[in-house]
């Protein structure tokens, strides 16, 4: 039996100019998974990663935390990439294709990062509604179709009875869950919203094909590493 677990990022760096890296916070999850996946697994066959700098920087911290059980090889996806998330939410306020108006805008609010996600969760509920020429780089549906191929791209590679890490973002690893499980849009939001950083979703690859079998594991940020514990 194939085994394959997908990692979200460590925290990116929220609010700054570069999100597309980790924060230090986000550097720390990632050992500390790291320290747990070498507790709980054997060697590793394969690790993947998608193209952004915080899948490769998760993976980098994560993988040296492991040691020996670290996979052997180690190759880049572009179907782990995150949605275009800057677009989906221009797309919804076009005032916000500059990037500098949206944070002035958030600066005044008495709850920026409550207020971001107000704004990002109405961005994904009309991205997930809209059809294939509604404005987007890519439409909900295709990116869906995308994340799920890479997933049946990677259970072709491994063959029976491999293993392997993909270090990715919450919203591939939610749409491989959504249809694994056979939900649409909504619960496609519902899953994308509670996946923590630097978590661990396991799918097993059998004689029934590809299962869902743990979703949002981040038992390695409770107890006395609570404090570690993320969404954004």
């Amino acid at each position: 039996m194939g085994v394959i677990h997908l990692i979200r990022h460590g925290q990116a760096s929220w609010g700054v100019g570069d999100y597309d890296q980790l924060s230090e916070l986000g550097e720390r999850q990632s050992r500390v998974l790291g320290e747990t996946l070498r507790e709980r697994l054997e060697i590793v066959d394969l690790a993947v990663v998608g193209e952004m700098r915080r899948h490769r920087e998760t993976a980098a911290h994560a993988l040296a935390a492991m040691g020996s059980q670290a996979a052997r090889a180690e190759l880049a996806h572009a179907g782990w990439n995150e949605f275009d998330h800057e677009r989906v939410i221009a797309v919804h306020k076009p005032a916000y294709k500059s990037k500098a108006r949206m944070v002035a805008d958030l600066a005044r609010r008495k709850d920026p990062r409550r207020a971001f996600q107000e704004i990002f969760d109405a961005s994904l509920e009309q991205w997930t509604a809209a059809g294939e020429d509604a404005g987007y780089s890519e439409s909900w549906q295709t990116f869906g179709d995308r994340a799920l191929a890479a997933l049946e791209d990677l259970d072709k590679q491994l063959g029976k009875g491999g293993s392997a890490l993909v270090f990715t973002s919450g919203g591939p690893i939610s749409a491989v869950s959504a249809r694994l499980l056979g939900v649409g849009p909504e619960g496609w939001l519902q899953l994308n919203r509670v996946i923590a950083n630097a978590s661990v979703t396991k799918i097993v690859s059998g004689r029934s094909g590809l299962s869902l079998v743990t979703f949002n594991d981040h038992a390695h940020f409770e107890g006395v590493r609570r404090e570690l514990l993320t969404y954004r």
